[in-house]
């Protein structure tokens, strides 16, 4: 016999599948509370169809948006004005960087399909000194605190689908087109590999099953936000 919580579960699944929203995009203007007014040069890794990179542009001089994936690029490109200052182009992180420095890096929802030390690392050496990096990424729930924040997250997600989509609207398409891939990394893994690569970063658990890491170049003590 199938438990309640099973049933709930996919009740949620089905209820989402028809209500669906951006987990990523809920976070952007977050990503602009943690950035200066105004800056430079921006990249954004796993750009995708293009909002976060053409979001930054309302604050930066330029900006370069990164994507592995050719379609999702071009799409981006098609949406976005030829008079704001963001390009886009195909290539791999981390070896496929264009070349920086950049005083704000932002790194959505990409960085557990890349190895993740090196990733860090590689993205050090593009921030200009004083620069700021923005990760919003996903965890592999293993603690009660992870698995509580989840059972939270799971009726808010509904309630924020049905918000999003009231009206009979129809909903506009996500802002990725490749499949997903499961998180690898625990929270506490994911903490201690980035306070090793970069010292000083502030992490923290976020609902709708994100977390969040920010780092300013030359950050030498490591606090909690």
């Amino acid at each position: 016999m199938t438990s309640l919580p099973h049933r709930l579960l996919q009740a949620l699944d089905g209820f989402n599948a028809a209500h669906p929203w951006d987990h990523n995009a809920h976070y952007h203007r977050w990503i602009l509370r943690q950035l200066p007014g105004r800056f430079g040069r921006a990249l954004d890794i796993g750009s995708g169809s293009g909002d976060l990179a053409r979001l930054l542009a309302t604050r930066a001089d330029e900006v370069r948006g990164i994507d592995s994936d050719p379609v999702i690029t071009a799409q981006a490109q098609r949406l976005t004005s030829p008079t704001t200052p963001v390009t886009f182009t195909v290539a791999e992180a981390p070896n496929g960087i264009p070349a920086g420095p950049y005083d704000v890096i932002t790194c959505v929802a990409t960085l557990h399909h890349l190895p993740f030390t090196e990733t860090l690392t590689v993205l050090r050496r593009h921030l200009a000194p004083g620069g700021t990096l923005v990760v919003v990424g996903l965890y592999r729930a293993d603690t009660a605190v992870d698995h509580l924040l989840g059972a939270v997250a799971a009726p808010l997600n509904a309630a924020t689908g049905w918000l999003k989509n009231r009206g009979g609207s129809t909903p506009r398409p996500l802002s990725v087109t490749a499949p997903t891939r499961p998180a690898g990394m625990t929270f506490a893994e994911i903490v201690g590999e980035a306070r090793d690569a970069l010292p000083g970063t502030r992490s923290r658990r976020r609902l709708f099953w994100r977390y969040t890491l920010v780092w300013a170049a030359g950050a030498e003590v490591v606090s909690a936000e």
